[in-house]
């Protein structure tokens, strides 16, 4: 059973600091993406279709005026900035330099925008709302559609493996505490008497006490290799190497999640032996 409590903790262990790790890096990925996007709203050409165009007609410098001083004084917005045709066409260029589509656009083929930078940017949907109803504008493109559903499901495998560590924390509690009952049981002839030469509780308890402790922390041992290596073979060796756009946790992050899972390892040893020997200690 002891050997079972150890397995148990380690597997519990383990899940809940892969979930605070998971949680870690969701929150250091949100908050470098959401600082970096911009919302691009891009202007009606002759041959735009959609949005707030006119057929045949592209958005008139009047329409660009206004479009511009109303993204200005919206109180999100923190900075505005112009892009013509010809410096988009220039951008084209550059980004596929390699490519023979190049030969194929010219600078008129291209769609003037706004780009778009927020105090909050958690704080799109108004703007991208406003920029939508705007006359002259063909488009609105916004990163954070793109973004949502990915930050969705690496928090939904972040709940998920938080949630499937508690159920195995709780089996271990149980058994922690099944365990001390079954020792304590089989001694208690031996606790009688010591209650009856005025032993104390702590005198009592702390055999049981550190057995549980002795397990837990091995289950913490177990949980801190198994973490150690999982960071670094996935973060240090694969991630950090292979996705640069992103930022990564580092050893740093890795240690408060050890030390978490330690607390709550000593804890989860702790409390059920509390619990489970308290009968034993009025005899």
């Amino acid at each position: 059973m002891t050997i079972a409590v150890i397995v148990t903790m380690g597997v519990s262990l383990s899940l809940l600091g892969a979930g605070l790790l998971t949680a870690m890096e969701v929150n250091l990925a949100k908050s470098s993406l959401y600082d970096k996007i911009e919302i691009s709203v891009f202007l009606c050409t002759e041959k735009s279709q959609g949005g707030r165009c006119e057929a045949g007609k592209g958005t008139t410098d009047a329409q660009r005026e206004q479009i511009q001083q109303t993204l200005e004084s919206n109180p999100e917005v923190s900075e505005v900035v112009y892009q013509s045709k010809e410096e988009a066409f220039a951008e084209f260029q550059r980004v596929f330099a390699e490519s023979p589509v190049v030969a194929s656009r010219t600078a008129e083929d291209m769609q003037d925008s706004f780009s778009i930078k927020l105090v909050n940017p958690e704080n799109f949907a108004g703007v991208v709302s406003e920029a939508k109803g705007l006359q002259g504008v063909q488009n609105v493109q916004d990163l954070h559609t793109v973004l949502e559903p990915m930050f969705k499901w690496l928090g939904a495998l972040q709940w998920a493996t938080i949630s499937m560590s508690a159920l195995l924390l709780l089996a271990a509690a149980l058994q922690i505490a099944n365990t001390i009952r079954m020792a304590a049981f089989t001694r208690r002839r031996e606790i009688g008497i010591m209650r009856l030469v005025g032993a104390s509780n702590i005198y009592i308890l702390l055999p049981f006490l550190l057995e549980a402790l002795i397990a837990g922390l091995i289950g913490v041992l177990i949980a801190a290799g198994a973490l150690t290596a999982g960071f670094y073979a996935i973060i240090v060796q694969n991630a950090q190497t292979s996705i640069t756009a992103l930022p990564w946790i580092g050893w740093g992050d890795l240690i408060t999640a050890i030390l978490s899972v330690a607390a709550v390892g000593v804890a989860l040893a702790v409390i059920p032996t509390l619990l489970a020997t308290r009968k034993y200690l009025r005899i």
